[in-house]
């Protein structure tokens, strides 16, 4: 940078002795534009000057980003790994759906001075004794409605058809004109598929479904005692204290509010279940055992939102059909069963949980139908878990908080 020349009769501007009142010389000549030639500096020429990255009018380089092309193959790779390596993945995210479950009932038992060891004990005992005595009830039921529906379903094909009459009726309407349109006169030919029953599937497929269902038990204790040394001596391999502060917050977010979370849903699930058997047992005079089977299925049918109670109201639809002989009280258990979920979805779980946890319905289906067509029931059972993992992890980290924003 050149300096400029000192007026007369000023200080010299850098030793601030008086200056000489002769003129200055003139200024040296600028050098030529271009590239500096390498090799030892010629004697009396100033050297360059060095470049000050403070500098505003130099520009930093942007961050590199990889192709969009480079993306959508790693997201597609993602994709294939969590279909192709399920039977792994998906006893381990059970396991640490059932372990968030039962971490808040642990640690209400080790403020009362029950070791964590013995509190996991005790939840996972008393889980599995609840499922096994549940399954014993239901099995019977369910068998027999198993034996029966084929029997049922002759006489519940005129109820059908009279309610399908409007709607058969103006099908085949428009397949007659459009057949009288196209010159066709011969009825359609019907494809008819049948399916050998492979016994060597059915053999390798229980050993296989056993040993899926033990390692779903023994991950959910591990999950549940050893969890907490777990994620601190994951924090250890971390570098930097910044990194370690936001990861622990992070965990400590996912541990407490998705824990909240699932074991409040699952306490109104079982209520919905229960008062929805007690209204088919003592309203309509429904059998004990088969009405606590409908209300099993419609607690475990809430768990995935739109989904599960559309498929619950079909399923308590075909039930009454099935039960009932007028066509209004068949309806009953599907109205009972839709007003039963219009209370606890509209009132009563925005009651318990708050806005905080809320999920905006199009990102919720959307991830609905992502995780059931990678993982089937399953994976209808775990989305929203996950997505809820997801919002607070972005809404921790800086930056990404919009995309937080994007998912309620």
């Amino acid at each position: 940078m050149s300096v400029p020349p000192a007026s007369g009769g000023g200080d010299d501007a850098l030793t601030g002795k008086p200056g000489n009142t002769a003129a200055a010389p003139s200024a040296a000549p600028s050098a030529p534009a271009g590239p500096v030639p390498a090799g030892p500096v010629p004697a009396g020429s100033a050297p360059a000057d060095p470049i000050d990255p403070a500098d505003p009018t130099i520009t930093a380089h942007p961050r590199p980003r990889a192709p969009v092309a480079v993306v959508v193959l790693a997201v597609l790779a993602a994709g294939f790994t969590l279909w192709a390596a399920q039977g792994l993945i998906l006893p381990v995210l059970l396991a640490m759906f059932f372990a968030m479950v039962g971490n808040p009932i642990i640690r209400l038992l080790q403020r009362l001075q029950v070791p964590r060891f013995v509190g996991a004990l005790l939840v996972l005992v008393l889980g599995i004794y609840s499922a096994v005595m549940l399954g014993r009830e239901l099995t019977a039921p369910a068998a027999e409605w198993m034996r029966e529906v084929p029997r049922e379903m002759a006489d519940i094909a005129p109820k059908l058809r009279k309610l399908t009459q409007p709607v058969q009726e103006a099908n085949q309407a428009a397949e007659n004109i459009a057949r009288a349109a196209g010159g066709e006169t011969g009825r359609k030919v019907e494809v008819v598929r049948t399916e050998a029953d492979d016994p060597y599937k059915a053999l390798t497929s229980t050993p296989k479904m056993i040993a899926a269902v033990l390692a779903v038990v023994l991950l959910t204790f591990f999950f549940m005692v050893y969890g907490a040394s777990l994620q601190k001596n994951a924090l250890a391999l971390l570098p930097g204290r910044q990194q370690k502060k936001l990861t622990v917050e992070i965990l400590q977010a996912i541990e407490h509010e998705v824990s909240r979370y699932v074991l409040t849903i699952s306490l109104i699930n079982v209520l919905v279940g229960m008062l929805y058997a007690l209204i088919l047992h003592f309203a309509l005079e429904v059998p004990a055992d088969e009405a606590l089977l409908w209300g099993t299925m419609a607690a475990l049918l809430n768990f995935a939102p739109y989904v599960g109670p559309l498929i619950g109201i079909i399923a308590m639809l075909a039930m009454g059909l099935l039960s009932y002989d007028g066509l209004w009280q068949s309806l009953l258990p599907a109205g009972i069963y839709l007003g039963l979920h219009t209370l606890e979805g509209q009132l009563l779980t925005p009651i318990v949980l708050g806005a905080r946890m809320a999920l905006s319905p199009l990102v919720l289906i959307l991830a609905l139908m992502l995780f059931g067509w990678l993982w089937g029931i399953v994976g209808l059972l775990l989305a929203v878990p996950l997505l809820v993992c997801v919002k607070i992890v972005l809404a921790k980290i800086e930056g990404l908080e919009g995309w937080a924003k994007l998912l309620e």
